[in-house]
């Protein structure tokens, strides 16, 4: 099978901000609510929604609603397709 290239790019590109960076690290293996990552930025609720949108479109996390809350989560199943494809380039580059 061929790495997706193009999905791995878009991701890579989610992934060069630093708030975004940490909204991962903070997803971990916990879910979490807009709410509860709001506390630890000091960045706006629609400057959360734009992250949380185009870490959701990306395939990293995803999302359901609670109520009237939205409940977020690392997609591990991606995060293994990830960790694969970087396998792959290793071993290709491996000398």
């Amino acid at each position: 099978m061929d790495p997706d290239y193009t999905s791995y790019a878009k991701v890579f590109k989610v992934l060069s901000d630093e708030t975004r960076l940490q909204i991962m690290d903070m997803l971990g293996n916990e879910e979490l609510c807009a709410c509860e990552l709001l506390e630890e930025f000091s960045i706006s609720q629609p400057t959360l929604s734009y992250h949380m949108k185009l870490l959701c479109e990306s395939g990293l996390v995803g999302s359901r609603k609670d109520g009237s809350m939205v409940k977020y989560t690392v997609n591990h199943e991606y995060l293994d397709g990830l960790k694969t494809f970087f396998k792959h380039l290793s071993n290709k580059l491996t000398v």
